[in-house]
């Protein structure tokens, strides 16, 4: 989840997590970067996800693989690379709780932590649900998320960058839907580890900026 993810959700006033759509092994559902003195480290949950593409599980059913202790290793990653942050000490008890959870899958994890990040940066108006919450969504891509819009009572659809050249933007005008791509441009912020890598957690710009990093996305 990086500075963009939030602005999103900053700018909206209804978050809805994808949550039962197909899972996909390649995308950053499951692993996220941090900038070390190394280089850039992945921070990746092992989850039970063989078969995932050819059964078309969906995300809510992947679960997480705890026989390893992935998420000890993710916080002594954490702490190495950010002990010297400027804000480390305001944040290093909220992730030290974070990853003393054990959910069962995925999403308990992923939605959980995100909500509580948008919290902690101030985004306090915007709302949550889960679209596996919903019922009677009919359609498949672009017609299922007009079916879901719709369902919620919503007018307008902010998207994520990536999709601009796959969404059926006519179907959005046909339904009266207003539609919105994001664009994730921010300005540089200053890095532990020099040069600067935009294609990070959030966790990074929180580390670095402290209370600011909200407006640091908004601004």
């Amino acid at each position: 989840m990086g500075a963009g993810h939030f602005h999103q959700i900053w700018k909206a006033d209804l978050f809805i997590f994808y949550d039962d759509v197909q899972y996909d092994k390649r995308g950053w559902r499951n692993r996220n970067r941090i900038k070390t003195s190394q280089g850039l480290q992945w921070l990746t949950i092992p989850v039970h996800a063989k078969g995932s593409i050819r059964e078309n599980i969906s995300i809510n059913k992947i679960n997480i693989s705890w026989e390893h202790p992935w998420a000890q290793d993710h916080w002594q990653g954490i702490q190495y690379a950010y002990q010297k942050a400027p804000h480390f000490s305001k944040y290093k008890d909220f992730f030290s709780e974070v990853y003393s959870r054990t959910p069962s899958t995925l999403v308990e994890f992923t939605i959980m932590t995100t909500i509580e990040i948008s919290r902690l940066l101030g985004i306090n108006h915007t709302q949550f649900i889960n679209a596996s919450e919903l019922s009677n969504i009919e359609g498949k891509k672009t017609d299922r998320l007009i079916s879901i819009l719709k369902k919620v009572g919503a007018d307008y659809y902010i998207s994520g960058p990536s999709a601009v050249d796959y969404i059926e933007k006519e179907k959005f005008a046909d339904a009266g839907i207003a539609l919105e791509f994001m664009s994730y441009n921010y300005p540089n912020y200053e890095q532990l580890y020099p040069p600067f890598e935009s294609q990070v957690s959030i966790i990074d710009l929180l580390f670095m900026q402290g209370k600011n990093s909200l407006k640091f996305i908004t601004q």
